[in-house]
């Protein structure tokens, strides 16, 4: 039942369908059966945040405790919180139309940097002191996990705690420490020191930060004996069982269909990649595992489409025996099953006729990220063209009329030269396309600007300066038109936004409110991104943001992440950084162990190969 104050406000508003809940699979408790109340937030919109593997994971997790309540909410768009501002409401959970503030727990999923903005606005709409300095025993705990909590530091005002890593098995530690907590009546400060006892939890405000003259760090250390000087991210062993339920929505959102991770992890190496270093170790599930979550999640929702996902799906060590097996099993029952981010480089025949069998939808693709050999090595993607070209001939060969391939401009080192060989290798996929299959082929690239990201060997290089990015965006975009092949690219804008917030220390809190009180929100939209009220904001607080952006770090300096942890050492980065300088590559760690860090980091917790498969070696 959605209350009458509710109901009328979504008769006015742009997709009720957003806000009502009570989809197919939705968990509803009743709210006084159970000791803790979470609500797990996506700072965007439904559309975005309902497909979202992790939230869904939590979600599951903790509607297994029969003490424990999760249900769900996300970002307003424009048009609800003005009428939520207008009719003085506060914003609500889906299952049970609560106000967020009636919540134990809010636990905010920060996947990319530029939804902080929105996290400020979830907080004014719920009612919620802003700052965790200003809120007492009668607020929840502002929790926040997720990819964008490597460098934590930017957001550090906002948030009591951050988990570091993976969260299905943190998460229950904190629901059982806040009820130990609140069962013992004791302060909030209490609640802040058990929580920085648990292994992966950050509690921004029991450390404190010295700057030198020239903006840098000078000293980083803990103010509470409760705090660890570094803090480890955690990993789970094991993954979990996936959700058997997934949640239906209501309405049309960005990824309709069921998600099912087959693998974690990376060891490719790549130096540009975040999410391939916080990420590690790889851990893989069973082909029979996903093949009988595949069959209970398609009974359970009556979805036809089904992404199997990882960071290197062609690199799961049993990826033809899964695409064989999901033949046998469901070939007859005209499911889509994707497998995004196939390896050009492990790529075989074998596995692109059981992917056509598989009816996958739209076009391949593919990421050379770079097209010459050179920048290949800076960046260690290892790729020779010509294996390249054939894997390209096999896919036209195969039926496939769309190619859509990724680079990457602004990378260390990089020259015009390499920039106008992105558009050769372009070209001549284009050429051999046309040969084949003849004017129906369509070439497309997609062209992502460098951000040096926290806890990557690129962490000290500096961004590219914006006006020779958009010079080399210019020339590809201009080259594609002339030649028939479309170019899609990031504006330097949006990159040095996301390079201000990714690669930021604390000050950065003051930044962030200051713009969000300028009307910065929703900054991920290109449409409502609104650059004036941040450069107003590093203004008003005397910051310049160039200090985020084009400095390169050096190798003694105290980065504003540099106690956070994700088991891959420093020293390990530090030496990848300079074989970047000096173009020289290192293989797929998988045949051999380069001490990166991750198997101390961890050491003790792998279970037995026989049972369970870790990408490192023994």
């Amino acid at each position: 039942m959605i209350p009458k104050e509710i109901e009328k406000i979504l008769l006015s508003v742009e997709k009720p369908g957003r806000y009502v809940g009570g989809e197919h699979n939705q968990v509803k408790k009743d709210w006084d059966s159970v000791r803790t109340h979470v609500v797990l937030i996506f700072p965007d919109i439904y559309d975005l945040g309902q497909p979202n593997l992790g939230l869904a994971i939590l979600y599951d997790l903790l509607n297994k405790r029969s003490d424990v309540a999760a249900e769900r909410s996300f970002a307003p768009w424009v048009d609800m919180e003005a009428k939520l501002r207008e009719t003085k409401q506060t914003l609500f959970s889906l299952e049970n139309k609560r106000p967020l503030a009636d919540f134990d727990i809010l636990g905010f999923t920060l996947p990319y940097e530029s939804v902080y903005t929105n996290v400020l606005n979830i907080l004014d709409l719920a009612d919620i002191p802003l700052l965790s300095a200003e809120r007492g025993e009668g607020h929840p705990l502002i929790i926040a996990g997720g990819q964008a909590n490597y460098n934590p530091e930017p957001m550090a005002a906002f948030f009591d705690a951050l988990v570091i890593g993976e969260g299905e098995e943190v998460i229950q530690e904190v629901v059982d420490c806040h009820q130990a907590w609140k069962a013992a009546g004791s302060s909030r400060v209490d609640l802040l020191e058990r929580l920085a006892a648990i292994p992966g939890v950050y509690v921004p405000s029991f450390y404190a930060v010295e700057y030198n003259e020239d903006g840098t760090i000078m000293s980083f250390k803990p103010n509470n004996i409760h705090a660890p000087e570094q803090v480890l991210k955690r990993i789970v062993a094991k993954l979990p069982q996936a959700p058997m339920k997934p949640i239906v929505p209501n309405i049309e959102i960005v990824h309709d269909r069921i998600a099912i991770e087959i693998m974690r992890g990376c060891t490719r190496g790549c130096r540009f990649c975040h999410a391939g270093v916080v990420n590690r170790p790889v851990r893989e599930r069973s082909v029979a595992d996903v093949l009988d979550t595949m069959e209970t999640c398609l009974k359970a929702t009556g979805y036809e489409e089904v992404g199997l996902l990882s960071l290197s799906s062609s690199d799961y060590t049993q990826i033809l025996d899964l695409t064989k097996g999901v033949q046998e099993r469901f070939g007859n029952s005209q499911i889509q099953v994707s497998l995004p981010s196939l390896r050009i480089a492990s790529f075989s025949v074998e596995l692109m006729e059981n992917l056509k069998e598989l009816k996958p939808s739209g076009g391949f693709t593919l990421a050379p990220e770079a097209a010459t050999e050179r920048m290949r090595a800076v960046i260690n993607k290892a790729l020779d063209e010509a294996e390249f070209l054939e894997t390209v001939r096999t896919i036209f060969e195969r039926g496939w009329l769309s190619i859509k391939l990724y680079f990457m401009v602004g990378l260390p080192t990089e020259t015009m030269e390499d920039v106008e060989a992105i558009m050769e290798l372009a070209k001549k996929v284009l050429r051999l396309g046309k040969s084949m299959r003849g004017n129906r082929v369509r070439v497309s690239l997609g062209i992502g600007s460098l951000i040096p990201k926290p806890q990557t060997p690129f962490q000290w290089f500096p961004v590219e300066n914006s006006t020779l990015l958009q010079e080399k965006l210019d020339f590809l975009r201009i080259a594609g038109y002339k030649t028939g092949i479309k170019v899609s690219y990031n504006k330097p804008d949006e990159t040095l936004f996301e390079a201000w917030l990714s690669r930021g220390d604390r000050r950065l809190s003051d930044v962030i409110l200051k713009a969000w009180q300028n009307g910065a929100k929703f900054d991920a939209w290109n449409e409502r991104f609104n650059k004036q009220a941040w450069l107003d904001a590093f203004s008003s607080m005397g910051i310049n943001p160039d200090f985020y952006t084009y400095r390169e770090r050096s190798e003694t300096e105290i980065l504003p992440w540099d106690h956070i942890s994700a088991g891959v050492n420093k020293t390990h980065l530090l030496r990848e950084w300079k074989l970047s300088l000096e173009g020289r590559t290192r293989d797929d760690c998988r045949g051999q162990c380069y001490r990166c860090g991750i198997l101390d980091a961890f050491e003790g917790i792998r279970p037995d190969p026989q049972d369970y498969y870790w990408g490192c070696p023994k």
